[in-house]
């Protein structure tokens, strides 16, 4: 969504720039002339929530982009996906500075592998663009729901903040931090950016039921009151970006890069002290006659999973030109690498030999993209010359599985009797599992933009990409605006989009492990990949790029009294869309053959499952944003209303005939959602209230078999913020994130795991926050 209200808000030196980049290569286009639905977010509002995450900070002011919390989720917790238009992760392009932002190597919901965007400096960015309409044809692969292009800072000058925060529960303490320098100089400039951020774990957990039965059955056996803590994790994070450019007599040379390291912890399901319901971990066995995993962890225990990433990104390139032709040439390479560990956990099937501390390997991304753009300005007479942009790309994408610890997938004497193989609660990769996989592909576009009278503008652009994984695409977009007045106008596209299966998709297998709120007893499931030949005796095919079909009509308004804003409906179709194989339940003989492929978690499997092009889906939606500035009380006035419906439905595919999964997907996310932003500045004072509307959803308890569901109604939160300036150089701020400690209803089907709310909720259910911030400038 737009928000203009945080370009109105903000000082003179931080206003957002009107000229945009993105969804055009015509470089005088605004967001208010574009043909297609661009929003731009200022530096400021990027950096004015009381989260270290960027993706956080975006959700608050854009509605139509969901950022779930997830926590205690197989990695999730840690690498949380953003949602545009209800879409995957992975179906929408982040760019920065208009060049492509690599994957994170965590394969999430539905095996979606997109970008993290909370692996770039909020403090490094100047502004941000979110195009919301489908650009595959401008721009490549996943650009299916939109575009999020981050345009690094470029200001000159010093600023750095010191801010801390903490949830009224008292917990979820979080310490940041950075500081920014930027310097101009003839023909060039250079800006830098370094954030930290240390944040405390928080726990809306109770006791769970099994715990409690436990003691009842023990007399005298105390357990943790929580056995198991549901919440965000303990996490510390560096992140660090550059941005520059030199005038070098044949061209502008220019680099720009981003850098982040950090980790996080955080609890996975507690095992009960029991071989009558955990016989696969405490049962005695006679593989190790006199051992018992009692003596060991007497009350029970609670793996602890740790993820440690390091993440870069690095472009350079030179360009030129005049008015009539400019070039850019440019390179970029990127990686994302995550290291997995597993703390206070056994490898039951080795028994007293087993260590209790795991290292379960790693999964690394890494991207290499040469790209070679031009744009020519040929005038045929038109009202104005024609835009002619063109390119070439090539693209090499590379996933590597990094084997752990031998120990952590180890086949010890006890699996004959039926003792758990691996690290308990998520093995690790062996080494037969581990490897490296690469996808390269070529593509070059033309775009045509211009107008055809003074009030009428259309852009056509194609686009051919070829992959070697699974042969060639071609996509298009015609785009047009008609200008009724100066104030009032209508814009309209369509086009066809693609997301080309990754290489991670396609060979990578994992293990996850859930509880079910039933019985309360741990399962475990294998993904294999669609290749492997028990999937392909199972009826599983080689994966095909996703192609989507996207409507957007729209107008766009000004007024003379300061009232502006934007209404554009749209319809995404969705086909060969990823997602997951119904669950198979193998034969014994057959996860013995996996276990002989190098895979010996196998030999444990509730079930396994691949990912397939599994439905069609048909996204529709309407965003709306109204704003409204003006001088009042000696003052300045910004108000900002956006809004966003949004309605996905599956239209085929095998999902049609799976109910569970079918509303899983249909009403697992809100379709109403809302913010309104208020602020008025006056002397030294800002003042903002922000009123954040979420619509009901629907949540399951992801049980192995018979599933429970559970509606959740509507939400409001409210944040309100004071910023005083204490001189030119000094300022303060003291905020809270909803304000009057709302929380939504419990999760009362998932309430025998020790959930208090649910861990699929779209907003924070960690109850009010506040927090004080220190910034100076010089």
């Amino acid at each position: 969504m737009i928000a203009p209200a945080a370009v109105a808000q903000a000082p003179v030196e931080d206003a957002v720039q009107e000229v945009i980049v993105t969804g055009t290569r015509e470089k005088g286009r605004t967001k208010y002339d574009s043909l297609t639905p661009v929003d731009v977010i200022s530096a400021k509002a990027v950096q004015d929530g009381a989260s270290s995450e960027l993706a956080d900070n975006l959700a608050q002011v854009i509605p139509s982009l969901q950022v779930l919390k997830l926590p205690s989720s197989d990695g999730l917790q840690f690498i949380r996906p953003a949602r545009l238009r209800g879409l995957g992760s992975d179906q929408t392009l982040v760019l920065i500075n208009g060049k492509r932002f690599h994957r994170s190597a965590f394969l999430g919901q539905r095996g979606a592998q997109g970008a993290d965007l909370n692996k770039i400096s909020s403090l490094g960015i100047g502004r941000v663009e979110v195009l919301r309409d489908g650009a595959s044809a401008q721009y490549g692969s996943d650009a299916i729901a939109g575009v999020i292009n981050i345009q690094l800072d470029q200001r000159p000058g010093v600023a750095a903040y010191v801010q801390r925060s903490q949830y009224f529960e008292g917990d979820g303490e979080t310490t940041r931090a950075g500081i920014k320098a930027g310097k101009t100089f003839d023909g060039g400039f250079v800006t830098a950016a370094l954030e930290w951020a240390d944040a405390a774990m928080t726990s809306r957990s109770h006791q769970r039921a099994d715990a409690l039965a436990y003691e009842a059955a023990n007399p005298g056996v105390d357990l943790p009151d929580p056995v198991q803590h549901w919440g965000a994790p303990d996490t510390k994070n560096y992140n660090f970006t550059f941005n520059g450019a030199l005038e070098t007599g044949f061209g502008e040379l220019y680099a720009f890069g981003t850098a982040a390291k950090g980790e996080g912890i955080n609890d996975i399901n507690w095992r009960i002290p029991s071989a009558t319901s955990n016989a696969s971990v405490y049962k005695p066995v006679l593989s190790f006659p006199g051992w018992d995993l009692k003596s060991v962890y007497p009350l029970g225990f609670t793996p602890r999973e740790e993820a440690k990433y390091q993440d870069y990104q690095a472009v350079a390139g030179l360009r030129g030109g005049g008015e009539v032709f400019t070039w850019d040439l440019s390179a970029s390479i990127g990686e994302n690498e995550t290291e997995f560990y597993l703390y206070n956990t056994i490898n039951a099937s080795m028994g007293p030999d087993s260590p209790f501390d795991f290292f379960l390997g790693t999964q690394t991304q890494a991207e290499v993209n040469l790209n070679a753009d031009g744009v020519y300005r040929l005038d045929v007479g038109l009202s104005e010359p024609l835009n002619i942009a063109f390119g070439a790309e090539r693209r090499e994408e590379t996933y590597t599985i990094g084997a752990g610890d031998a120990a952590s997938y180890a086949v010890g004497a006890g699996a004959k009797d039926g003792l758990a193989v691996g690290s308990n609660g998520f093995p690790g990769f062996s080494d037969v599992q581990a490897g490296e996989w690469s996808q390269e592909s070529y593509g070059a576009y033309v775009d045509v933009e211009g107008k055809v009278t003074p009030d009428w503008t259309w852009a056509a652009a194609v686009r051919y990409e070829d992959f070697d994984s699974f042969g060639d695409t071609t996509n298009t977009k015609l785009s047009t605006r008609y200008d009724f007045s100066p104030k009032f106008a209508a814009r309209g596209s369509v086009s066809t989009g693609f997301r080309a299966p990754t290489p991670g998709q396609i060979n990578s297998l994992s293990v996850s492990q859930g509880l079910d709120t039933v019985t309360l007893q741990v399962f475990t499931n294998g993904r294999l990949s669609p290749l492997n030949p028990i999937a392909v005796s199972k009826g599983a095919k080689p994966l095909e790029p996703e192609e989507s079909d996207n409507l957007t009509m729209g107008f766009v308004w000004r007024t003379d009294m300061g009232l502006s804003g934007t209404i554009d409906l749209y319809q995404i179709d969705v086909n060969n869309r990823l997602g997951q194989s119904s669950s198979i339940t193998l034969t014994q003989a057959e996860k013995n053959a996996l276990v002989a492929q190098g895979y010996p978690a196998a030999a444990s499997f509730t079930s396994v499952y691949w990912y397939t092009n599994d439905y069609d889906t048909r996204t529709k939606g309407i965003d709306v944003v109204t704003s409204y500035a003006r001088t009042i009380w000696d003052g300045q006035l910004n108000l900002t209303l956006a809004y966003n419906t949004n309605k996905t439905l599956i239209t085929g595919g095998s999902l049609t005939a799976n109910p569970t999964t079918k509303r899983n997907f249909e009403e697992g996310l809100p379709r109403n959602n809302a913010s309104f932003t208020g602020n008025f500045r006056k002397g030294p004072f800002e003042y903002q209230v922000r009123v954040r509307h979420y619509g009901s959803w629907t949540d399951s308890t992801g049980n192995s078999t018979g599933d429970i569901f559970q509606t959740f109604g509507v939400m409001n939160f409210v944040d309100a913020s004071v910023l005083y300036d204490i001189n030119t150089n000094l300022s303060l701020k003291v905020s809270v994130e909803n304000l009057f400690d709302d929380y939504p209803e419990k999760a009362l089907f998932q309430a025998s795991r020790g959930i208090e709310y649910s861990r699929n909720a779209p907003y924070d259910t960690y109850g009010a926050q506040a927090y004080v911030r220190l910034n100076a400038k010089f």
